[in-house]
């Protein structure tokens, strides 16, 4: 893995040598020119790329070097001791400045890549690096060069995001290697020989064509403009530049927005701890979510006599109907008088709000304040409840945590990394790069998943067992280290509880029984489990395709059991980790924005935790857990009788008339309520059933810190401000609660998010204590738990204990608990739900996202094609897909990964709604959905709605492809 490290830490022996007659000190194994650049000394460089693979073949960077005949590439030569290096000699420089001579005289007249603060120096610099480079190097192009120039390449434009124009290309390797070797990718290469040598995407297919995912890698490392993202062509002179924290996954990527005329232009990867300069396709091209016309900039009013009609959720951007625009105080006065109204008639357990794992901790953390403290009830959740809940539920049960136990890229250390339920690729792409990089390394990669998804390629072992049988697999798994005597005995013995238990129940559980329950073969089960029990380090990563079942817990559970009785955690590249889905689910969850427990998981009828945030927040609180979402949407349609029965609600940031399960349902309870406010950037479905409606702030609009999935506490910045009347939503919040009767005070910049976020350290003191605003704002990043300003923070926990009351981790037996809703001859095909690459959660801001809408515009069922040719479809043809619940009309695309007998349905489009048909059946631990299956039936033919878009795909782009 190509991460950059930092050599003290290394403790590295050093190594003097002379550079240009002066003693400089290297560390061991450091290249000339990087430590050249250390101590003040620039050597031109065009296809070194700090972070890559040293590769020597531009020949920029040449260094004389006393005693040797040829001079030397510095970024691929170390040095030694007692070296006498010469930088600045005459035949150095001649050597640099006729090479950078050489790769300028190719380039085309007009550049891609133009950069500078003024017209003068754009035009020294049109050529990017190289043009940088002739500046300072003082290199002239002599007019017999230009005139053997080589005959000018097409550009190529075919991808909606980059454009491709190699007329500049200087063949440096950069691309290839950022592809190939970064975020391996395997698109670029290189064909033909010699003179004829070009830069190629696949099969020498345009950009466009090919299997390119836009993580933009390629452009971010191009040195000429030969690549470059399309939103940049021309001049890319910026009025600023803002770093802060990517806005979709929960890997947490760091970024640098460029600013330019108030809007967002384009997006960097930055050198943060989660991604090393890499994003994805979502983080670099899709933050124009936020400039699209559709964003709310005015308070609305439902209009009298105008009623809620669920079944009328068709185009949420034809409003006009419905809504009409007030000002802010005449919303504020609707909206929390109307809550107020309500709570004071029917008394506290009537209001519930839905919060945003989207928004920042302060937000999180203000809104459940709000709801406890102003509504009086613990009736408060957020998109937790969809998607890790149970795994939060197993792993505090059993270690005592809800978070991760190892970072993600802390699978440099592990050699065997398993990875259940998930779908990285997809989901999680910068992620899923460190896994690659781990395989290349040497690594065993394990995935486990109905589905055959592309880091399959990458994979030792593919276990793509039948749908609903993760506790079968895994209890064959530990089954087979128990028997076989491959249990870490002294890890059981001091650290574990209930051991005896878990192999007593593990009898029936042989791999043996569970192959024709399962789908794997015994032997490949008793492989696997003994390479994972007696590897040096494995770590366990787990995405939704265990939590959201009815038996996610017991998913977990098992998973739990897993690394324990092997003692394959608190190590480095052995641990436990859910992999979260949005930028601050991990953050929101922590903040308290759950039910059942106060922020940093104190539970609610915990009398200690209780009494200690009555005395905090000074205020009365309810002493019973709340009720969650898919409990609330049930309990709005409870007959007046019901003393708890749900009449209004206040929803910031969340979806739930797209993200629920049984939308039919959902949807009828929203409409149901007396009294619905929606705070959102755009008219989602869920606003569209709403009274008032609040504009407010997306994340490059405002000040405020997320947790990724990997315990990192990180600071997003403000890049520009809401458009029209928009507002942050933490001074909506705050206007709410002043109308709920709450006298709140907070000051200071940006609506006091300092003093609410430190107030949240208090609230959270054993995890966050030591990291305080000033620290954050200094160091952008810090990893929890952090308990002083001199902690550096923890990446690896429960080294030595366990979070629990005695420190030991607490086994749990799991048995096999069908799926609520099983495949009959009625319905014969299971259905699976989850999330594509370009598109994020409900579809709100990436199908309004100019690029990501280009890629994907349509929704698609994905099918294998054996089931495809009985059913007599091919990809493209429509087919309808109906449950006991719902139904809707689809394209088909094939999907060869997918089992036969399954289908696969992202849940992003709203004309082609997955949660229509899905099941609302909970787990009983978690509270959390069956998204993961349901029995659905599917006939040819049927009424694909037509693409609705958001304003911005391009109509000859909507095609279905097939996957192989």
């Amino acid at each position: 893995m190509n991460a950059p490290t930092n050599p003290k830490e290394l403790e590295l022996q050093t190594v003097e040598f002379k550079l240009d007659g002066k003693t400089i000190v290297s560390y061991e194994g450091e290249t000339i020119l990087k430590a050249a650049k250390r101590h003040g000394v620039d050597i031109p460089h065009l296809c070194f790329k700090d972070g890559y693979r040293p590769d020597g073949n531009c020949r920029a960077c040449v260094v004389e070097i006393n005693g040797e005949r040829a001079l030397a590439p510095s970024c691929c030569r170390s040095a030694t001791p007692g070296m006498e290096v010469k930088a600045n000699s005459e035949r150095a420089v001649k050597s640099q400045k006729l090479v950078l001579e050489m790769l300028l005289s190719d380039m085309p007249d007009e550049g891609f890549k133009w950069v500078g603060d003024s017209k003068e120096e754009e035009q020294q610099n049109q050529h990017g690096e190289l043009s940088t480079w002739a500046a300072r190097m003082d290199v002239t192009v002599r007019p017999e060069l230009k005139a053997l120039r080589r005959e000018k390449v097409a550009s190529d434009i075919s991808h909606p995001a980059m454009a491709v124009n190699l007329d500049a290309c200087i063949q440096c390797n950069r691309c290839v290697r950022a592809c190939r070797e970064e975020q391996v990718n395997d698109v670029i290469g290189y064909a033909m020989r010699g003179g004829h040598s070009e830069i190629v995407f696949d099969l020498n297919d345009p950009m466009g064509d090919s299997t390119c995912v836009a993580c933009g890698e390629c452009v971010q490392a191009c040195p000429t403009g030969a690549l470059m993202p399309k939103g940049l062509i021309g001049s890319q002179t910026v009025d600023r530049k803002v770093d802060s924290v990517c806005p979709f996954c929960g890997v947490g990527c760091q970024i640098t927005y460029n600013v330019k005329d108030e809007k967002i232009v384009s997006v960097e990867g930055r050198d943060g701890p989660a991604n090393h300069n890499r994003l994805c396709v979502k983080g670099r091209f899709g933050m124009d979510y936020i400039h699209n016309p559709q964003r709310l900039t005015k308070p609305l009013i439902r209009k009298a006599g105008v009623p809620k009609d669920e079944n009328a959720i068709q185009n949420p951007q034809d409003w006009s109907s419905v809504f009409r625009e007030a000002t802010w105080e005449e919303a504020l006065e609707v909206a929390g008088g109307g809550l107020k109204k309500l709570k004071d008639k029917h008394g506290l357990k009537v209001l519930a709000g839905f919060g945003s794992a989207k928004g920042s901790n302060e937000e999180a953390y203000l809104f459940q304040k709000l709801v406890r403290t102003g509504f009086g009830s613990n009736n408060v959740d957020h998109c937790t409840r969809l998607c890790h809940a149970s795994s939060v539920a197993a792993l505090l049960e059993g270690v005592g945590s809800g978070a991760v136990s190892n970072q993600v890229n802390d699978v440099e250390h592990s050699s065997m990394i398993f990875l259940i339920g998930s779908n990285p690729t997809a989901n999680h792409p910068v992620a899923a790069t460190w896994f690659k990089n781990a395989a290349k390394r040497g690594a065993k990669i394990v995935l486990c998943d109905p589905r055959s998804t592309e880091i399959s390629k990458h994979a030792w072992r593919t276990m793509q067992f039948k749908p609903d049988t993760d506790v079968a697999m895994l209890n064959a798994m530990i089954y087979t280290i128990i028997e076989e005597g491959l249990v870490d005995q002294d890890f059981i013995e001091n650290r574990a509880n209930n051991f005896e238990a878990l192999k007593e129940n593990i009898k029936g559980y042989s791999p043996e029984a569970m192959a024709p329950v399962c789908g794997i073969p015994a032997e490949t089960l008793r492989e696997v489990a003994r390479e994972f029990a007696t590897t040096k380090s494995a770590m366990v990563l787990w995405g939704m395709g265990v939590s959201q079942h009815v038996h996610g817990t017991d998913n977990a559970r098992c998973l739990i059991a897993l690394v324990s009785i092997t003692g394959q955690i608190g190590k480095p590249g052995s641990g436990l980790h859910p992999l979260r889905g949005q930028n601050n689910v991990q953050g929101a969850s922590d903040a308290g924005l759950i039910p059942m427990m106060f922020p940093n998981y104190q539970r609610v009828d915990n009398p200690a935790a209780h009494a200690w945030f009555e005395k905090f927040w000074d205020t009365p609180l309810d002493q019973k857990p709340g009720y969650t979402v898919v409990e609330i949407m049930h309990k709005i349609t409870a007959p007046d009788s019901d003393p708890d029965k749900i009449r209004g609600m206040y929803v910031e940031g969340e979806n739930p008339a797209m993200s629920d399960p049984d939308l039919n349902h959902a949807r009828h309870a929203l409409a149901s309520l007396e009294h619905l406010v929606v705070q959102d950037i755009f008219m989602t479905e869920t606003a569209l059933l709403a009274d008032v409606v609040l504009p407010a702030s997306a994340w490059p609009e405002k000040v405020g810190t997320a947790s990724n999935t990997d315990r990192m506490v990180q600071m997003g910045k403000k890049a520009i401000n809401p458009p029209g009347d928009a507002k942050p939503d933490l001074w909506i919040i705050q206007q709410i609660a002043k109308r709920m009767g709450l006298n709140w005070n907070y000051q200071g910049p940006d609506d006091g998010v300092a003093e609410v976020y430190d107030e949240m350290r208090q609230a959270m003191h054993a995890a966050i204590n030591g990291i305080t605003w000033e620290r954050l704002e200094k160091e952008s990043s810090v990893t929890y738990p952090c308990l002083s300003a001199e902690d550096p923070g923890r990446p690896i926990v429960f080294n030595d204990k366990f979070d629990t009351k005695d420190g030991k981790v607490k086994l749990v037996p799991a048995d096999i608990i069908p799926a609520n809703e099983r495949p009959d001859a009625d319905y014969p095909f299971v259905l699976i739900t989850g999330r594509q690459l370009e598109h994020w959660h409900t579809g709100s801001m990436t199908r309004r996202a100019t690029v990501l809408d280009a890629i994907e515009p349509m929704a698609t069922v994905s099918m294998n094609g054996e089931d495809m040719t009985q059913l007599g479809v091919s990809a493209g043809d429509v087919i309808t897909v109906q449950s006991r619940r719902g139904e809707v009309g689809i394209h088909v695309r094939r999907d060869d990964g997918t089992p036969r007998g399954v289908i696969f349905i992202p849940f992003a489009y709203y004309e082609a709604a997955a949660n229509l048909i899905t099941n609302a059946a909970l787990d009983p631990f978690g509270k959390i959905p069956e998204f993961k299956y349901c029995a659905v039936k599917l006939a040819k033919g049927g009424h694909a709605a037509p693409v609705m878009g958001y304003g911005t795909n391009d109509p000859k782009r909507q095609k279905v492809t097939s996957v192989s």
